[in-house]
């Protein structure tokens, strides 16, 4: 499944399904989506981002009550979806640490740019007449992209957020 074409889309709607595609649970995650999608339980990954990239306003409300579904069925089954994610991060940051490549920073950088970018051109200038839905689209894949950056460079806000209901959970005993 190529995340590029749909991974804005899918990160919004689905983001527990959109973080077990990339991951060890991606099969699982396949085939709920085809499922909401109203595909065969065998259906392909390039059947299923065919079928999301033209889905019917239904069939995506499917997808996002299939999502939460999908986050109580990982949890039964003592799945831990951010802490994949979190492993994953780390090691690429334990790669950056040890080979101090360029690459990661440069692209970065251009990612950021092209975001913040777009984004002033589109409250400057408006949406254009023409090409406009390229545009918008390439906007929420930069916008995905940044949101990846920054989670690499800063970490998650998930690990934020479980400290504070720890807190308050403490406060409350």
């Amino acid at each position: 499944m190529d995340l590029s074409k749909i991974g804005g889309l899918l990160g919004q709607l689905a983001p527990t399904i959109a973080t077990a595609i990339g991951g060890p649970v991606a099969g699982m995650a396949v085939k709920a989506l085809a499922g909401a999608l109203g595909l065969s339980q065998d259906a392909s990954s390039d059947d299923v981002q065919t079928a999301l990239m033209n889905a019917t306003p239904e069939q995506l409300a499917a997808v996002k009550k299939i999502d939460a579904d999908f986050k109580v069925q990982m949890k039964e089954l003592d799945i831990d979806l951010e802490r994949i994610a979190a492993g994953d991060r780390d090691s690429a940051r334990n790669m950056q640490m040890q080979t101090n490549d360029w690459i990661p920073r440069a692209l970065a950088i251009m990612v950021t740019f092209g975001f913040f970018g777009i984004l002033t051109w589109l409250l400057t200038k408006g949406v254009p007449p023409t090409g406009s839905e390229t545009l918008i689209y390439m906007l929420g894949a930069l916008g995905t992209a940044w949101t990846g950056i920054v989670q690499f460079y800063f970490g998650s806000s998930a690990g934020s957020k479980a400290k504070t209901d720890a807190m308050v959970q403490g406060e409350k005993k």
